[in-house]
């Protein structure tokens, strides 16, 4: 067993078996997510649509990938034969381009819609009222290809723990009151390697880690 294996079961044995594990692979190279995957690991998360769409070419059919990123809607053309879940919607424009893209392949692409919890100024997202009105926008009925399944937020980058708590409680509140409405709302997709621990204790259904599973990554 190598280091990667070795991380990922240890990740594996610590957070609950309903939360979704996502491995982070972003700059890594094939060999490293094959090394995950022999290791049982079958969903892998890539922020850049070509580095995605290459490795899919090279890796077993049964992985499941997953679109972190920001997308432009002029690359969704790339990934819509085999994207399983894009995280970061933040518009009905890039709705309606993966529910056109989904369409040409035959397919119902699954999303989530990004809600910007941080304080930083450079994340992406909703806001509340956004994200109701999108959810409420009569137009998404004729989006017959696109499933939106839940939620994603990604927290401020700081020390500062109770912020952090505070940012993914803030969420939750927001995804639990969306479900008595919105019964698709199921996935909640917070935390990362340095805080996924926080992100389960509130209420986390799915966490995307890289690092610590692959080491730390090459920029890019």
């Amino acid at each position: 067993m190598n280091d990667i294996q070795t991380n990922l079961k240890r990740i594996k044995n610590s957070i609950p078996a309903e939360v979704i594990l996502v491995a982070v692979s972003k700059t890594k190279p094939v060999s490293d997510l094959m090394d995950a995957y022999n290791a049982g690991q079958r969903i892998f998360g890539e922020n850049k649509i070509q580095e995605m769409a290459e490795k899919w070419e090279m890796m077993p059919k049964d992985i499941s990938w997953h679109m972190i990123g920001h997308v432009q809607t002029n690359k969704v053309k790339y990934m819509a034969p085999f994207v399983d879940l894009i995280h970061a919607v933040d518009s009905f424009k890039l709705l309606k381009e993966i529910d056109k893209q989904a369409k040409k392949n035959n397919r119902i692409i699954n999303c989530l819609l990004q809600i910007k919890i941080a304080e930083e100024e450079s994340k992406f997202g909703l806001n509340e009222e956004e994200a109701i009105n999108l959810l409420d926008n009569e137009d998404i009925k004729n989006l017959t290809n696109v499933h939106i399944q839940g939620l994603m937020g990604m927290a401020t980058f700081t020390d500062n723990l109770q912020q952090i708590r505070d940012e993914f409680n803030k969420i939750f509140s927001f995804f639990k009151s969306l479900q008595p409405k919105y019964p698709q709302i199921k996935t909640l997709s917070t935390g990362m390697s340095s805080d996924y621990e926080l992100a389960i204790e509130h209420g986390s259904t799915m966490v995307r880690i890289g690092s610590s599973v692959f080491g730390t990554r090459n920029y890019g």
